[in-house]
C-alpha cells in the first residue's frame, strides 16, 4: 500500500475521533450548547478531512482512468442500477437477520443520525454526501483495491466489507453493511471508476435520509414490516 494511503486512513481516523477534543473546544470558545458544538464540529471536521484526503490523493486523480474504464454513459447506467442492487442486497440481508437470527432490523446508528438531522438539517450533508465520498475512497479504492491486488475478488470483497461493517459500530448488523460493501466493490471492479460506488453510496444514503426525515419511529417500523412481507411473503 502506498504511503499516502496510510496518511488518508490516519486522516479518516482523526476525523472520527476529533470531536472528543473539538466539541469541548467550541463550547469553551463560543456560547453554544453541547449539541450544537457536536454538530458544528462534525460538519467542520468531515469537510476539512475530505479536503485533506483529496489533496493527499491528488497523484491518483492525476493518473486518470484506465483505458478500459467505463464511459460516461456506463457510469450513469451502473450508478442507477447500482442503487437498486444495493437496496436489494440490503433487503435480503435485513430479512436474513430477522428470520434466521432474530435481530431487530432497526439501526441505532441510523436512528442517531436521523435524530441529529431532524434537529439540525444542515447535518444532512454528512451522511448524504461527505461520508459516502470518504468511505468509498478508503474502503473501496484503498482497502479493497490493495487487497484485490493480492487475492481474488471474493476474499478482497469479504475482508473490506467486514471492515466496512465493523467501523460503523454495529456488529449485530455486519451482514447488512457487508452486503452493501460487496455491491460497492463489484461496481468498482466492473466500471473501474471509484465515482460509481461513490454515487451509489451517496444515493442510498440520501434516499434513507430523505425517506426518514419526516417519518416517526412508528411509521418507519411499519415500512420495515412491509419490507419483510415483500421478501418473505407475509
Amino acid at each position: 500500500m502506498a504511503k499516502r494511503y496510510w496518511y488518508v486512513i490516519l486522516t479518516y481516523i482523526i476525523v472520527q475521533f476529533s470531536g472528543l477534543l473539538g466539541a469541548p473546544l467550541l463550547i469553551n470558545l463560543f456560547p453554544i450548547s453541547p449539541f450544537d458544538a457536536v454538530v458544528y464540529w462534525t460538519i467542520f471536521s468531515f469537510i476539512a478531512g475530505l479536503i485533506v484526503i483529496l489533496i493527499i490523493m491528488k497523484p491518483d486523480m492525476q493518473m486518470g482512468s484506465t483505458r478500459d474504464a467505463s464511459s460516461l454513459g456506463s457510469v450513469i447506467l451502473w450508478s442507477i442500477l447500482g442503487i437498486f442492487m444495493a437496496l436489494f442486497a440490503q433487503g435480503i440481508a435485513v430479512t436474513i437477520e430477522m428470520e434466521l437470527f432474530g435481530i431487530d432490523p432497526g439501526s441505532e446508528n441510523t436512528q442517531q443520525i436521523m435524530d441529529i438531522t431532524r434537529a439540525a438539517p444542515l447535518f444532512m450533508i454528512i451522511p448524504a454526501i461527505i461520508a459516502p465520498i470518504l468511505e468509498e475512497l478508503i474502503f473501496r479504492k484503498i482497502i479493497f483495491g490493495s487487497l484485490y491486488k493480492r487475492m481474488n475478488f471474493f476474499f478482497a470483497g469479504l475482508l473490506s466489507a467486514l471492515i466496512f461493517g465493523f467501523i460503523h459500530g454495529e456488529p449485530q448488523h455486519i451482514l447488512i453493511y457487508a452486503s452493501m460493501g460487496f455491491v460497492f466493490a463489484f461496481l468498482y471492479v466492473k466500471t473501474k471508476r471509484i465515482l460509481v460506488p461513490i454515487i451509489v453510496h451517496a444515493g442510498m444514503n440520501t434516499l434513507v435520509v430523505l425517506a426518514q426525515y419526516s417519518l416517526s419511529p412508528e411509521e418507519i417500523q411499519r415500512q420495515l414490516d412491509q419490507l419483510q412481507m415483500i421478501f418473505m411473503g407475509g
